[in-house]
């Protein structure tokens, strides 16, 4: 089992057909263990998974430091992403803010290479739009960052259509990142089609709906202390989390007339949609990243692709993506 690799954009940029998110390693979906963790990043590695993606606000630095200390002499065979914009405190996690400010890009990039241990980021991405910065402005810094050898491509994380026209304007996007899966596919409408008339690539994160998808999660209890997905996303909180329950009972009947799990054929539609695609499901055991990977070698025929989109109806879906406050930071 090893995933074969693919074009992320039109900038000369190659990945592995599916990525690795880290987020969840170090934050956010319950308990930390980082030797589990740091042994799953080594075995996606051997399993031909080399497209890792984080960010800077991930523990508030901690899942870059877990990514830099595992990976030591493999540097080489990683494309490595992170991201840099949500501004947090370690001596206060629930301040938050977005910054695009130029001086502040060199700042984030200079403090993520040096818990990364690395000298480029492959892939660095403005992780939100700052709405109180021209666009221009963010990104003429990003390019100050590839002139110096610092960062190889740009991306953008939650951009609207015109955003993305004008960053692409001042330098070359390489890839885009933005949630998309069967139970998120806003992006269809607008955002593809810009991406793909650019030459954009385009990373899905989530592309699991945070695990729902999987069917693991039966109940709101079993989503334990320290994970945030109840809080966070409307979609897994009061009566919201039963009836969406109906949807992946729909897709859990698919795959088991298939013979594979629901996260797996969840994963398959994604990459059904083009090899432009190139999801970055998150784990943090490899008895998960395995099944993920798994995902790779299940070849959707237009037919199936059709009936999963059928089980989970865009209208059937209940609740936002996120809660209102993130609601007014994405897609801007």
């Amino acid at each position: 089992m090893s995933l074969k690799t693919v074009k992320l954009g039109s900038q000369g940029a190659v990945v592995s057909r599916m990525g690795l998110g880290c987020m969840g390693m170090s934050e956010f979906y319950g308990v930390t263990d980082d030797v589990e963790s740091a042994a799953t990043l080594v075995r996606a590695l051997d399993l031909g998974v080399t497209f890792l993606d984080t960010a800077d606000t991930y523990g508030i630095g901690d899942n870059e430091l877990l990514i830099g200390k595992t990976l030591g002499a493999r540097r080489d065979e990683v494309f490595l992403a992170t991201k840099f914009a949500n501004v947090r405190k370690k001596e206060d996690p629930s301040f938050w803010m977005v910054s695009g400010r130029p001086e502040y890009v060199h700042q984030a990039c200079d403090a993520s290479l040096k818990r990364l241990g690395v000298d480029h980021i492959d892939l660095y991405y403005q992780h939100r739009v700052d709405p109180n910065v021209p666009i221009e402005e963010t990104v003429g810094a990003m390019a100050e960052l590839v002139a110096v050898g610092k960062v190889k491509y740009l991306g953008l994380s939650e951009a609207s259509p015109a955003t993305i026209r004008r960053a692409h304007a001042v330098h070359p996007i390489t890839a885009l990142q933005t949630e998309y899966s069967l139970w998120e596919r806003h992006v269809e409408e607008e955002i593809l089609p810009t991406v793909r008339e650019l030459g954009i690539g385009f990373v899905p994160y989530s592309p699991l709906g945070r695990g729902f998808l999987t069917g693991a999660i039966q109940s709101k209890a079993e989503l334990g202390s320290g994970d945030f997905r109840a809080e966070r996303y409307p979609r897994f909180a009061g009566e919201n989390f039963d009836k969406n329950q109906v949807l992946v009972g729909r897709v859990r009947a698919i795959a088991d007339r298939m013979g594979v799990k629901p996260g797996q054929l969840a994963l398959a539609w994604v990459l059904a949609k083009g090899e432009d695609l190139v999801p970055i499901p998150g784990t943090k055991r490899r008895k998960y990243l395995e099944e993920n990977v798994a995902a790779a070698d299940i070849h959707l025929t237009p037919e199936q692709v059709l009936e999963l989109e059928a089980a989970i109806p865009q209208e059937e879906i209940v609740g936002d993506r996120y809660a209102e406050a993130s609601m007014k930071t994405i897609d801007r």
